[in-house]
This record gives structure tokens, C-alpha cells and sequence, in this order.
């Protein structure tokens, strides 16, 4: 079964900058959307273990949960791309997304909580695939920038929702009413997206295009550049999920802070990711994008440096803002560099991303919340460092790749 992508609208050589039209920034929807989501939940996930009175081991069987989600959406996205067209596949993993929020936040059980997140992330994992690559082809060259804007529209609208969990905590409501805005959010995606006009980018149906040829030697060195990138996307999920997903827990071991507090000093994180992505956009413009990539993966070992060997609320709160800084630079980067390394192939690619990214969610939440079990969060936590190096080396690998494949034509 072929997979598709589509033409931008203009010509991309004469891109220089993001264009930032209606639908770039009706696209930047779903990225509030998952941001929302990930920023409000993955904090909240040592609440809901203490609700559902389960081990860190079961809470981080919802990472789990995630992963299969978006393993299911490795696959369906282009397919959905294919068979609907972009626009309505956007539309059906918004439903989707509503529905298992609210699976989640209902769930009386660990069964019932885990089924709801395995629905959520098949609909977050399709929406973003298809959104990304959308706007990806839209912006032509500006894509990395574009991609790093939206990702940082969605960590900074997402930045409200660990303040927002923490309020809630603070005044006896639960972690719930916080994660609920999710569902709110998609809906009023859905209206926008649904009164898009016609477009290239975001058409009805899906128009296949035929790849262009590659000289051999360039393309052989695209795709060691697109594995290396692909490596990138699975480092940059284990870091960002095994932070959010565990540092309430570390900041809550380390500091006595409350859970209220705790939760929302994952904020600083977000504000960190935010500021950096409004930065590294333009940034990777002018710089060699893998090159800032590197950079963002061994900046989050100085963040991570400072959060671990605290005892100090105020002390953590600023190394969750100086892991930030390095962390939102490392996805968008990855993505973006990922699909300039697969030329005809960008739905594909993204599938790739998506699946061993899948992969990576499934891991690191859950093997950090097992290594808790044994030797206690603080130790645990090491294992971020170790997904951060990793990170820059096959950055840095890829970017050497993408290089000598430009210079063979």
C-alpha cells in the first residue's frame, strides 16, 4: 500500500522564513491539544497510583499504555492520511483523544485506566503525525522552525497544566479537573480545523505524489541520516517522559515539598521547553539544525545535574527550567531533521518517529518506576542522563550523515 504526502501550496525554495498564514496556526491546534495533555497527566501520574492505591511499577504501565497507542498509530496514521485524507484524520484522533480523556478521568480501576490511555494515545499519536507532517510540507525549509513554534505553542499553552493540576491539588479538588481541559481544548480544535478552507497541505482526500530520485550515494547516506534522526526522536521522548512522568516523585523525595507543590514545579520544565522553542525556530535557520540538537541534549545533563543533587525546592524548580531549555529543543529538532533526511517519504518517516518513539514511552517511564521500586527514585533518575548522552551522539552521527549526503547531490 503506497504512502502519501502531499505538495506545499508554494514553491519551497522560496521559503526563507514561517509563513504564519490561518492554517499554520489552525494547525498549531493539536499541539496545545497534546501539549495540554502530557504536561497535566504525566505529573498527575503518581496521584492517580495513590487514588488507585498501585505501585510506581503499575503507574508506569500507563507510559505503557501510551506506547501501544502510538504503536497502533505507527501504523494507522498513513493509512488514515491515505484512506481520508489529512483533514478528516486530524478530525477522527480529536474524537478520539476526547473519548479516552475521558475514559481516563472516570476510570475506576487500573484496567479501566489503562484501556482509556491506550485510546487517547492512539488518537494524540495520529493527530500529531498527521498535523506535523502537514505542516512540515506547508512551510517548506521553514519546517524546522515551524515545527519547533508549534511544539512550542503546545508546551507553552501546556505550561498551564501542571499550575493547574497543582492549583486543583491545593484546594482539595484532585488532579482531574486539570487533565479535563484536554477534551475542551480538542473540541475547539475540532471546530477549527472542521472550517479550514481547501488546501494542498490539508486536503479532503489524499493525492499521492511521486518521490524524486535520489543520486545513490546521497541516498544511502539520507537514510543512515533518517535512522540516526529516528534515534534522536526516541532519546528526546525517553528523556522528556521519564522527567515528567517521575520528577514530581524526586522533588517530593528530595525536597518534602507537598504534592500540590511538587506537581507544579514540573511548570518550570514546560517554561523552559517553551522559551527555547521560540528561540531554537529562527535559531535553526541559520545554524546547523543537528548541531543545536546536540547542544539541547547535553544541556539537559545540566539541568539534570542540578534537580538531582538538590534538597532544595527553589533550587529543583531552576534545574526543571535549565532541563527545559535542552529538552524543547531535542523533538521538534529530531522531527524536523528526520523528514529532511526522507524526501517523498515524509508520512512514512513520521510513522517510523512514531512507532520506535511509541517504543521509547513504553520503556523509560516504566523502567524508571521499576528501578524505584528497587533503589529508591533518587538513583533511578540517573538512567535520564545516560537517554540524554545517547541523544547527542546520534544527533551528531546524523548530522555529519545529512551533511555528506548534500555534498554527493
Amino acid at each position: 500500500m503506497p504512502l502519501v504526502s502531499f505538495r506545499p501550496r508554494s514553491d519551497p525554495a522560496a521559503r526563507t522564513r514561517v509563513v504564519r498564514d490561518r492554517l499554520t496556526l489552525t494547525l498549531y491546534g493539536p499541539y496545545t491539544v497534546w501539549g495540554w495533555l502530557l504536561y497535566s497527566f504525566n505529573p498527575s501520574a503518581p496521584l492517580l497510583g495513590r487514588d488507585l492505591r498501585i505501585s510506581d511499577a503499575l503507574v508506569g504501565l500507563h507510559g505503557t499504555a501510551m506506547a501501544a497507542g502510538g504503536l497502533a498509530a505507527a501504523f494507522l496514521a498513513p493509512r488514515a492520511v491515505l484512506w481520508w485524507g489529512r483533514r478528516r484524520a486530524i478530525l477522527g484522533s480529536l474524537v478520539l483523544v476526547v473519548v479516552g480523556v475521558s475514559g481516563l478521568l472516570t476510570g475506576p480501576a487500573l484496567g479501566w485506566t489503562l484501556t482509556a490511555m491506550l485510546v487517547l494515545s492512539l488518537g494524540g499519536n495520529v493527530l500529531i503525525s498527521a498535523t506535523q507532517v502537514g505542516l512540515a510540507l506547508h512551510q517548506g525549509p521553514a519546517a524546522s522552525a515551524a515545527i519547533s513554534e508549534g511544539n512550542a505553542v503546545g508546551s507553552g499553552v501546556g505550561l498551564l497544566g501542571p499550575l493547574a493540576v497543582g492549583a486543583a491539588v491545593a484546594v482539595g479538588w484532585g488532579w482531574r479537573p486539570g487533565v479535563l481541559v484536554t477534551a475542551g481544548l480538542a473540541v475547539v480544535v475540532i471546530v477549527l480545523i472542521a472550517r479550514l478552507p481547501e488546501s494542498e497541505s490539508l486536503p479532503r482526500r489524499a493525492v499521492p505524489v511521486v518521490a524524486r530520485g535520489d543520486a545513490a550515494p546521497a541516498r544511502r547516506r539520507r537514510g543512515t541520516a533518517a535512522v540516526m534522526f529516528v534515534g534522536g526522536v526516541v532519546a528526546a521522548v525517553a528523556v522528556e517522559n521519564a522527567t515528567t512522568y517521575w520528577s514530581t516523585k524526586l522533588v517530593i523525595e528530595r525536597t518534602g515539598a507537598g504534592a500540590g507543590i511538587a506537581a507544579a514545579a514540573t511548570a518550570g520544565l514546560v517554561a523552559g521547553m517553551t522559551a527555547i522553542r521560540l528561540i531554537v525556530g529562527p535559531l535553526s535557520l541559520r545554524l546547523a539544525p543537528a548541531r543545536l540538537l546536540a547542544a539541547g541534549f547535553l544541556f539537559t545533563v545540566v539541568g539534570w545535574t542540578v534537580l538531582w543533587t538538590t534538597t532544595s525546592t527553589g533550587v529543583a524548580l531552576a534545574g526543571l527550567v535549565l532541563a527545559g531549555l535542552g529538552l524543547g529543543v531535542q523533538y521538534p529538532l529530531s522531527i524536523a531533521l528526520l523528514l529532511a533526511a526522507s524526501p517523498g517519504h515524509s508520512d512514512r518517516a513520521q510513522g517510523d518517529a512514531t512507532l520506535w518513539g511509541s517504543l521509547s514511552i513504553g520503556v523509560a517511564p516504566f523502567l524508571l518506576g521499576w528501578l524505584s521500586d528497587q533503589v529508591g527514585m533518587h538513583t533511578a533518575f540517573v538512567a535520564v542522563p545516560l537517554f540524554a548522552l545517547a541523544g547527542a551522539v546520534v544527533a551528531a552521527l546524523g548530522g555529519r550523515a545529512l551533511r555528506r549526503a548534500a555534498a554527493a547531490g
